[in-house]
């Protein structure tokens, strides 16, 4: 069992930045990469990002420039950098434990306000 908690949204302007947590306990040993996905009301969830254990990223492309994954082992925590907020960005974030073999965890989201 992974468990997964995020933290850091909030209402931001266009333009702002933000940096979103996700802190991970329980057994860690089979997560082979952690991801952000989010989720716009009426829209489905969609990945925005995500890193793997040896540090390889990938993003989403209309991201791209404007938000960094990162991960401290050490502290099981990923956090997403996010720059240059659009109302687009808008969404519930929820972090990601993908595992070898033994499925996927989620946390319980949090939301992430761009006003325009």
């Amino acid at each position: 069992q992974v468990q997964l908690v995020e933290s850091g949204g909030a209402l931001v302007q266009t333009g702002g930045s933000l940096r979103l947590s996700c802190t991970a306990s329980g057994n860690m040993f089979n997560v082979a990469a952690m991801r952000w996905h989010r989720q716009a009301p009426g829209n489905q969830r969609e990945m925005v990002a995500g890193i793997s254990r040896g540090g390889t990223a990938d993003y989403m492309d209309s991201v791209k420039g404007r938000f960094t994954i990162s991960r401290d082992n050490a502290k099981d925590t990923v956090f997403l950098q996010m720059h240059s907020l659009k109302p687009e960005d808008t969404g519930v974030y929820y972090c990601n434990a993908v595992t070898v073999g033994m499925g996927q965890y989620w946390g319980q989201g949090t939301q992430v306000t761009v006003s325009s």
